[in-house]
């Protein structure tokens, strides 16, 4: 049965036997008991579980209404995957609640995820002289994003893991062992309702681990890209300075023997200009000069820049003794590139 109540905060928790503090809206993520009530805060999503119902506090600001009208009122009365079906209340209402978070958690990342990889397919690629600041601002928005999405899982998880760590309050949220002890017996598994709650808990605990695996992933996948970017655009930076220097060079070669020029351009007098040939054989002598000039520089510059190649390491072959007429021949291999060496055992 599932219906509307509106009072005041005042009623409601004296008639809960609470706290005031304990129905104060607050954007934090606990589980807690007081009073035979279990107190559960997943941030915007609070509520309230006793033996007999589920209490869901100012669901009408948080548009839950299709999930407690659609989902939630059947998912307690069987009709859903609850693996808690055949255990007290408590049981599926926190399950209910607990995989209710683990969906919204998981629907922010099946989001996020292709947002990510499309905008990093779109940057990372190596043909691009510039980056686009509208990807960068989109990855940006993304990243901001999946940086909330790790500290709200890392939150939940936190938060199982210290009900987890102590085994008074995982027996205090077994409500029917105090109410009802003939409903608190051991379950037709073998395994009372204390170990059910815990095996409860440690499933969705391991549900926002995987998840939390998966947006690390992305993490270091969107790490790696910005690195390969900045690889990409030093390598094109290196282009345009190389294309810089090599045009520097090649001027001050013209520029060098452009003096020869100079020097006849001069109002000044002498018989060499009275040579038919002479003006081919200077204007030869200066593009000769100039392109003999440049070679050497670029070949100057070839030898300084160009990188080493690495050093030829042979194969190392290590024989271990004969065991059982057989012998056994490990190979030690080591790569090594400009510089930066690795070694690969044998795992």
């Amino acid at each position: 049965n599932t219906f509307m109540i509106e009072k005041k905060k005042t009623e409601l928790y004296q008639e809960l036997g609470l706290q005031a503090r304990d129905l104060r809206f607050q954007h934090v993520m606990s589980i807690a008991t007081r009073n035979n009530r279990i107190i559960m805060r997943m941030e915007f999503l609070k509520a309230v579980i006793t033996p007999e119902f589920l209490l869901i506090l100012d669901y009408r600001n948080l548009n839950l209404e299709h999930w407690l009208l659609s989902q939630l009122a059947s998912q307690l009365a069987g009709e859903g995957q609850l693996v808690t079906y055949s255990l007290p209340f408590e049981f599926r209402a926190i399950e209910a609640i607990l995989q209710y978070w683990i969906s919204k958690l998981q629907g922010r990342l099946n989001t996020l995820q292709p947002q990510i990889l499309e905008t990093l397919e779109a940057l990372v690629d190596p043909k691009l002289l510039s980056v686009d600041r509208s990807k960068l601002h989109i990855l940006l928005q993304n990243g901001k994003s999946l940086s909330e999405l790790e500290t709200d899982l890392k939150v939940f998880k936190e938060t199982i893991l210290e009900i987890l760590d102590e085994e008074e309050l995982i027996e205090e949220l077994c409500l029917s062992k105090w109410t009802d002890p003939q409903v608190f017996q051991e379950s037709t598994s073998g395994i009372d309702h204390a170990e059910e709650m815990e095996l409860l808990l440690e499933n969705y605990y391991r549900q926002a681990e995987d998840l939390a695996n998966e947006a690390r992933e992305l993490r270091v996948l969107i790490d790696d890209s910005e690195s390969i970017i900045f690889i990409n655009l030093d390598s094109h930076r290196n282009v345009m300075m190389r294309l810089n220097l090599q045009l520097t060079m090649g001027t001050f070669s013209v520029s060098l023997f452009g003096l020869i020029g100079v020097a006849f351009g001069m109002n000044l007098e002498s018989s060499l200009e009275e040579d038919p040939r002479i003006f081919w054989l200077v204007t030869g002598i200066m593009f000769l000069g100039s392109g003999l000039i440049w070679r050497r520089l670029l070949s100057f510059l070839g030898r300084h820049l160009e990188p080493p190649l690495p050093p030829h390491v042979p194969a190392v072959l290590k024989k271990s003794q004969p065991a059982a007429g057989r012998v056994e021949i490990k190979n030690s291999l080591r790569t090594e590139t400009f510089g930066l060496s690795r070694t690969l055992p044998n795992q």
